[in-house]
């Protein structure tokens, strides 16, 4: 393992200096193993663990290529992982995104534009306590992804949209839908988009300090 470690970090070094870029080639495998000082078995598991994390692209019958390397491609692997989290580690998500996703708001306060507003308030059509949990689902995720756009910060946007997890947001609607719960998280959603829209930054960033801490307070209860 600690040989593979190695070929990972020496291929990381490649493309930190500039050797590699977004979208090359990798040099042929008998090539690069020499040029690295490694055995081309190492180099092919260092290869295979660098493509899981969306690093490199290996193209069967081309070559082996770095990817894009774009915010969204290498979160994909923490999404995964968020996913898998049943137990009470949820809650350090859940702590996570209480500091990540006011900053996000109070961003997008001042950076919001109309059409950002009404696709908003577009999500909210049609939504009350008689939607089906699968589309409450679908609004929660459209309605926070939005909202982390707006801000307009590629990276926080990706770490975000990583730990939005459908399987968890799934079983909290269920839980809300379960104790008529839903109208006050979406007139929640409603005066957040009214902050937006007035460039309120404190008052969006409280207001979804408030929301998503409501939420992490049921989600303790019911673990």
């Amino acid at each position: 393992m600690a040989v593979t470690d190695e070929a990972i970090t020496k291929i990381k070094d490649m493309i930190i200096s500039g050797e590699l870029s977004a979208g090359d080639r990798l040099p042929p495998e008998k090539e690069l193993s020499e040029k690295l000082g490694l055995s081309r078995s190492s180099l092919r598991e260092a290869v295979k663990a660098l493509e899981i994390i969306k690093v490199l692209d290996v193209r069967r019958g081309d070559g082996t290529y770095v990817t894009s390397l774009e915010p969204k491609l290498l979160t994909e692997a923490m999404t995964f992982i968020v996913d898998l989290h049943q137990d009470e580690s949820i809650l350090d998500i859940f702590e996570v995104r209480r500091i990540l996703e006011p900053a996000a708001a109070a961003m997008a306060a001042g950076r919001i534009t109309a059409e950002e507003i009404a696709a908003l308030r577009a999500t909210m059509e049609n939504i009350d306590d008689s939607t089906s949990v699968e589309q409450l689902v679908e609004h929660d995720l459209i309605f926070h992804q939005l909202i982390t756009s707006a801000a307009d910060n590629s990276y926080l946007a990706s770490v975000l949209d990583a730990l939005s997890s459908s399987t968890v947001r799934a079983r909290i609607w269920r839980g809300l839908t379960q104790e008529k719960a839903v109208d006050r998280t979406l007139s929640e959603h409603a005066s957040i988009i009214e902050a937006l829209e007035r460039g309120d930054a404190e008052l969006a960033k409280a207001l979804l300090t408030v929301h998503i801490s409501g939420v992490e307070h049921w989600l303790r209860q019911a673990l």
